[in-house]
């Protein structure tokens, strides 16, 4: 992730659960919050509830590919925190990035395509 870092401590969820704003789709729930500064931070949640170790690896290392790939897209200067639902247990890759891509859309945090490098 060139414009991104990791969203790692229990008290910046907390923070974006809090203040953030939230949208859903079947496979995932999506806070966004201003973090004022330029780059963006992004947090992976998956419950236990959807599956066991391997599944919410996997699902995390899918969420994680299909934003890096997408970066770009994304305006800068947010904390983002995505959380895995239940459906997203047989999730593929395509599904994936089709989700995030339309819950960025929900928040309006998708760049225009003539702001893209």
């Amino acid at each position: 992730m060139r414009f991104s870092e990791s969203l790692k401590k229990n008290s910046s969820f907390r923070e974006v659960y809090k203040n953030g704003k939230s949208c859903v789709n079947r496979y995932f729930v999506m806070y966004v919050l201003k973090n004022n500064t330029e780059r963006n931070r992004l947090g992976i949640s998956v419950s236990k509830k959807v599956g066991n170790s391997v599944v919410r690896h996997h699902i995390t290392r899918l969420v994680r590919e299909a934003y890096r790939l997408q970066e770009e897209k994304f305006s800068s200067g947010l904390d983002i925190v995505v959380i895995a639902r239940g459906a997203s247990r047989k999730v593929t890759y395509q599904e994936t990035e089709k989700a995030l891509l339309h819950l960025g859309g929900l928040h309006h945090i998708l760049r225009k395509e003539d702001e893209i490098f």
